[in-house]
């Protein structure tokens, strides 16, 4: 049994089963072309080695937290691009996590296993769909791109995992606030209430307050251990959507959930963020939440 130190990069496509629903051999042949134009030509400009790909998801590793994170970066851009030639309902996005850590070499048919090829797969679960998280570990090691720059996205207890993580987000630097201003915030609860397809009523809140102090926004979905706005029903997953501020303005984007996300009876394309006021009806899967403010 071999042990190595190793920059693993784990990645799975959001909205895969819906995709999958729609238009199955199309979606095959999309995700089989992005494998081969965008995935393996990225990992092999990083000196990396693509160990595996099962379904939509692909794990590879890296000599280096540096060469993980460049073609991780790397695979996004070439992505964009990728998607340019698609529609949006066609368009593949990734969330993408990377660690550095130790990992277990298979001889037969090196697959590699371990702690950090488990930490890696859970911190691709909180990427933002076609963005990048990495570890505090990988953030320490690396410094970025001038037109990329790390965003702080607070400590994780992560599924199966002891210890907290703290992740980052790698985004575009002009996307990132220059500096952090104070403003008023209105003494505002947002509160979102409404049953579910079977009559059973859900209900969480959030201040004002709370939001504007979260850069990031704030996940909804029916893990507790992801989410800090959870709606436990079978039909939401376990990130599904985000509420975030742009601005004054409340709205609210699609992660790439299975069964969707609906304001007003239109569903959201994953990723693109939509306007929410008092009285708009928010549709999780099957819960239907009306937004109050008090």
């Amino acid at each position: 049994m071999q042990r190595r130190l190793a920059a693993i990069v784990h990645a799975d496509l959001a909205g895969f089963t819906r995709m999958m629903e729609g238009a199955e051999t199309r979606t095959f042949r999309h995700l089989k072309s992005a494998q081969i134009e965008v995935w393996r030509p990225a990992i092999d400009a990083g000196r990396g080695r693509l160990v595996g790909t099962a379904g939509d998801a692909m794990l590879a590793e890296f000599g280096s937290a540096v060469s993980a994170v460049a073609a991780a970066i790397d695979i996004q851009e070439r992505m964009a691009r990728f998607n340019e030639a698609l529609s949006e309902e066609q368009r593949m996005l990734f969330r993408v996590g990377v660690h550095l850590g130790e990992v277990i070499i298979d001889d037969e048919d090196q697959n590699i296993f371990g702690d950090g090829v488990n930490l890696a797969a859970r911190i691709q679960t909180l990427a933002e769909p076609g963005g990048i998280a990495v570890s505090r570990a990988v953030r320490d090691l690396v410094e970025l791109r001038t037109e990329y720059a790390f965003h702080d996205g607070g400590e994780h207890q992560l599924k199966n995992v002891s210890r907290s993580v703290q992740v980052f987000h790698v985004r575009p630097a002009k996307l990132m606030a220059p500096g952090t201003t104070t403003r008023m915030v209105p003494q505002i609860i947002l509160r979102f209430e409404g049953p579910d397809s079977a009559g059973r009523k859900h209900t969480f809140e959030v201040s004002m307050e709370k939001l504007v102090g979260q850069s990031q926004g704030m996940c909804i979905g029916r893990a507790a251990d992801q989410c800090e706005l959870v709606v436990p029903h079978p039909t939401v997953s376990r990130r599904h959507a985000r509420l975030s501020l742009s601005g004054e303005a409340l709205q609210v984007e699609d992660l790439g959930s299975t069964n969707g996300t609906a304001v007003n009876g239109t569903v959201l394309k994953a990723g693109a963020p939509t306007a929410l006021q008092a009285g708009s009806k928010l549709r999780l899967g099957d819960v239907e939440l009306v937004v109050h403010h008090t």
